[in-house]
């Protein structure tokens, strides 16, 4: 296959999240392979690198940047930068723009798509109209549930608008599990690909377990917000100790709005704030559970780090993460909180199906390589046409045209 010379500008890069890691694992990918790649995103100054077929632009936000979350920003007037961007895309010789969602860096990338009429590729990382929704029903709480509801539905309705109109602009749209193939495909009449996540099992081995107390350790890692909700982690533990279990704990990775809330309500958990490294593939080697109550994920990268560190899962059925769980064998996929504390206990009652589990996690994990992920998305670029083909194309691209599968089309 003849690889396409892909601008690649992320929103993310260097925060932690799902979406940064992704990104960094994309680069690192190309360079492996050889392949021309030219990655542009942010970073704490400017600086333009080359290393091997590599080819990195790094930008810095500016002094009216608005804090989205606990380590990630935006810039309303990156866009200052388009012009400069512009000359290294074309300086570069793109074949595409690829782009991972409506963020600072997403506008630069869809101007710098629209001045050179080269194709624009966007891939489907977060589904920020429900994390609108989440947020926006938490902080108006104190004016009743009801209102609360009403207002965090309608914030949905309009995100999902805003969305719609946004990857419409794509010439075909990247997703990270079945679900949202299909959705973004309906939604805007593009073709739709999947591009899952990968985990590295060098770094995310059961190898690094090193904890040898029998308090059975339930663990959790990511942002401790809303829309990841975080607090259900206090009704698990309470249930627990109802159901007469009090030999575990409750390990919670990570940092958020919501820390100061779990300190209170969550007894006896251990905090460890945000992990990286040696640190972080420790802490995952050494739960026994992992416990992801989010109804928000779009997949979920923690989750298959979980697998691969020998840790089975328990996943809602909402979003992303019940693609990565296979119910009974690598954990759980719970259709209601009770179904959720339930499985926990269970588990924690039988030695030998816990050990089973542990087993079939870690041998899942191992057959999700970042290589195979990668591979697909450039599979995926040969169904790109530039934005004058698509406005002269009067007949909405084929429901065929999806891929739902590692192998391409």
């Amino acid at each position: 296959m003849e690889y396409a010379r892909a601008a690649f500008l992320p929103d993310t890069f260097h925060e932690v999240n799902g979406v940064a890691h992704t990104s960094r694992q994309f680069e690192a990918f190309a360079s492996r392979r050889g392949i021309p790649f030219l990655s542009v995103h942010c970073g704490p100054g400017h600086e333009i690198t080359r290393s091997g077929s590599v080819r990195v632009v790094q930008l810095k936000r500016g002094p009216a940047r608005v804090g989205l979350d606990a380590n990630l920003d935006y810039d309303p007037f990156l866009l200052r930068y388009g012009n400069a961007v512009l000359e290294q895309v074309r300086n570069f010789a793109a074949d595409l723009v690829h782009i991972t969602g409506p963020g600072d860096m997403g506008a630069v990338g869809m101007y710098v798509s629209w001045r050179l009429n080269i194709p624009l590729v966007i891939s489907w990382h977060t589904s920020f109209h429900e994390y609108a929704g989440r947020r926006l029903q938490r902080l108006l709480e104190v004016t009743g549930p009801r209102a609360a509801r009403r207002a965090g539905s309608a914030a949905e309705s309009l995100g999902l608008g805003i969305l719609r109109w946004f990857y419409r602009r794509a010439s075909i749209v990247l997703a990270p599990n079945l679900e949202l193939v299909d959705m973004v495909h309906a939604m805007t009449g593009r073709p739709a690909f999947l591009m899952p996540r990968g985990v590295d099992t060098q770094l995310f081995t059961p190898a690094r377990r090193n904890r040898l107390t029998d308090t059975f350790r339930i663990g959790y890692v990511g942002r401790l917000t809303a829309e990841k909700n975080v607090r259900f982690l206090a009704e698990l533990g309470n249930s627990l100790r109802t159901l007469g279990r009090e030999n575990f704990e409750i390990m919670i990775v990570g940092e958020g709005r919501d820390e100061s809330w779990l300190r209170q309500h969550v007894p006896n958990a251990i905090f460890t704030g945000v992990l990286r490294g040696e640190r972080l593939w420790e802490a995952y080697a050494n739960m026994d559970l992992f416990a992801f109550p989010s109804t928000t994920d779009t997949f979920g990268n923690v989750v298959l780090e979980a697998l691969a560190s020998g840790v089975p899962a328990v996943v809602t059925d909402h979003g992303g993460p019940k693609f990565i769980v296979k119910s009974g064998e690598t954990g759980h996929v719970a259709g209601s909180d009770w179904d959720f504390i339930s499985f926990v206990n269970n588990l924690m009652r039988d030695p030998e199906r816990h050990r089973r589990m542990r087993d079939a996690a870690r041998l899942c994990a191992c057959l999700q390589s970042w290589d195979s992920v990668f591979e697909q998305v450039y599979q995926a670029y040969q169904h790109c046409r530039p934005p004058a083909a698509e406005n002269a194309s009067k007949t909405p691209p084929l429901l065929s045209s999806r891929v739902h599968g590692r192998g391409g089309s």
